[in-house]
């Protein structure tokens, strides 16, 4: 096998160069490092081999954001749902209910 050796140290101009990523993030998204299950990241990429290719993380997002979108429709129901109720006065008990309060009283 060939032994492969450095190249020696060449005379590069780096008086322009800027520090920072190469790349530059999308703007609106911040780069992290999350720990998953590895059921849940089997799950993702699964699905993006399935699909004949894509991003496994774009997929996870896509995910959270929904999550986050249903459970803001949730909150939007139920405020609704208590202004609704509100309207027709203070909440009651059924019978049985009161009376099973009475008794313990």
């Amino acid at each position: 096998m060939k032994r492969v050796v450095a190249e020696k140290y060449r005379d590069i101009d780096f008086s322009r160069a800027k520090r920072g990523p190469v790349v530059r993030p999308e703007p609106g998204k911040t780069k992290i490092s999350i720990r998953l299950d590895n059921a849940v990241l089997e799950h993702f990429r699964d699905l993006v081999d399935k699909a004949g290719g894509g991003n496994y993380q774009t997929l996870i997002n896509d995910a959270l954001l929904e999550h986050i979108q249903r459970r803001s429709t949730l909150d939007a129901v139920r405020q609704v749902v208590r202004e609704t109720l509100a309207s027709y006065g203070p909440a009651r008990g059924n019978q049985a209910t009161r009376s099973q309060k009475r008794a313990k009283a």
